[in-house]
């Protein structure tokens, strides 16, 4: 009987482990709340204007009041579970010569709450929102900019993403942060990016949400389903050698950043079928910028998650009607139950990639002239497995995989590897992996 048991107790292991879905997932994005959501934009829209070189002394207008009731808001959430998040400001000086928008010297100053890993606590997994506004002048740091849609959303969205997730415990660390100084020059990510490099953080990727709010766009298109991943396609950081290595083998798509917005597509499409994610091949808009950027400069995996249907009548602009057009990013512009879903989107990758194992460090690719593709990787602890992936090499998106069990190499009969591209994920005891890694290695 005793041996029955244990039999069946390793059956049902096995087919968690190579599930497909996890009910805490779909309980998590239940959890989020629109109305939470609308409370807290009003309240950050409410504080005037949130202008990088706005009052930081009052307490209930500008940047400084703004950011003071953010990091309370996340130290309610800690208190409400113990105390599971650290709070802190993470600033850096920013002087009047290091850029054009900056017209005295300013304190940038972030607010960080960290939800620490269990097992991986020096690993993170970020989610990020804007607390800074602004009107038509960007040096213009004392008329009314609400900001409510730019960037209040994804300010709140993360608020909420910290007080929905704080009821799990992951093994790695998840980090919930407000960033400054985006409208003037992206100082916040840039000075958050170093930090976390002179601290030795291993950053697993940034989710930047910029604009999280609006359905109604400014080319006709009313969608609450849309929205789009913003990704550049390998690090800009990357070596020469890297460059010379990619035109034989190829992965002009397949860096961290893109791998990480194939991860948030795979994910939305498996528990929120609803919803439409479209990865945009661009570190950005058309020569425009996010908070993810630094990240990405300093060698970090980073994406822009935002609305896919902008209104620009409502984007940087003094509050005024003109021509029977009214202009200003107030809040009757910005829609909950649409910023509800983006985070709900945030929070369950920011949840799967935080209870998955790391990522194996090392993939080698063979099988040149031979009739099938060969894989070796380094092992990860904590995984229970791995699967590999290919695709068309015109394919945007991982269309196949195998899973393999825990070994380390495996060969993919039949499968020539001129025809496709490869990578590997490790997957934990409860079915969650790690973003895919594409090979970063050859061997014959």
């Amino acid at each position: 009987m005793k041996r029955n048991y244990i039999l069946l107790i390793a059956l049902f292991s096995a087919s968690f482990v190579f599930s497909q879905t996890d009910p805490r997932l779909y309980d998590i994005i239940n959890s989020v709340s629109a109305e939470r959501i609308k409370n807290d934009v009003t309240t950050l829209a409410n504080f005037g204007t949130r202008h990088t070189l706005s009052d930081t002394v009052s307490q209930t207008r500008g940047i400084g009041a703004a950011r003071r009731w953010i990091k309370s808001e996340f130290e309610n959430t800690s208190a409400s579970c113990n105390g599971c998040l650290e709070v802190f400001y993470q600033k850096n000086l920013v002087k009047k010569e290091e850029g054009q928008r900056i017209v005295k010297d300013v304190w940038v100053v972030n607010v960080v709450a960290v939800q620490r890993g269990t097992k991986y606590p020096n690993r993170y997994i970020i989610m990020s929102g804007d607390i800074d506004s602004r009107v038509s002048d960007p040096n213009n740091y004392t008329s009314d900019s609400p900001g409510a849609n730019d960037n209040a959303s994804g300010m709140a969205g993360t608020l909420e993403a910290a007080r929905v997730l704080s009821n799990y415990q992951f093994e790695n660390s998840i980090m919930y942060v407000g960033l400054s100084g985006e409208e003037q020059g992206l100082f916040g990510g840039k000075g958050l990016a170093n930090h976390a490099k002179e601290k030795g953080w291993e950053i697993i990727g940034i989710m930047n949400n910029d604009m999280i709010g609006n359905i109604t766009g400014v080319d006709g298109v009313v969608s609450n389903r849309d929205f789009r991943i913003f990704s550049e396609p390998v690090p800009p950081n990357e070596t020469e050698q890297q460059r010379r290595a990619r035109r034989f083998y190829g992965g002009e798509v397949d860096g961290i950043s893109r791998q990480l917005a194939r991860y948030v597509h795979k994910t939305t499409q498996t528990y929120m079928p609803e919803m439409n994610p479209i990865m945009v091949y661009r570190l950005d808009r058309f020569g425009r910028g996010g908070h993810h950027r630094p990240f990405n400069d300093v060698g970090f995996a980073g994406i822009r998650i935002m609305e896919a249907h902008e209104n620009y009548t409502q984007q940087h602009q003094d509050i005024r009607v003109e021509d029977g057009i009214s202009y200003g990013d107030v809040l009757e512009h910005v829609n909950f139950d649409y910023a509800k879903k983006l985070t709900a989107v945030n929070a369950i990758n920011l949840a799967s990639i935080a209870w998955a194992p790391p990522a194996p460090t090392t993939v080698e690719i063979g099988g040149i002239v031979e009739p099938s593709a060969k894989l070796k990787w380094s092992k990860v602890d904590g995984a229970v497995g791995y699967k590999i992936y290919w695709r068309d090499t015109t394919s945007p998106t991982w269309d196949n995989h195998k899973s393999v069990g825990n070994v380390t190499e495996f060969v993919l009969d039949g499968i020539v590897v001129d025809n496709f591209f490869f990578g590997i994920a490790a997957v934990g005891a409860d079915g969650h992996e790690s973003p895919v890694v594409f090979p970063n290695k050859v061997f014959r």
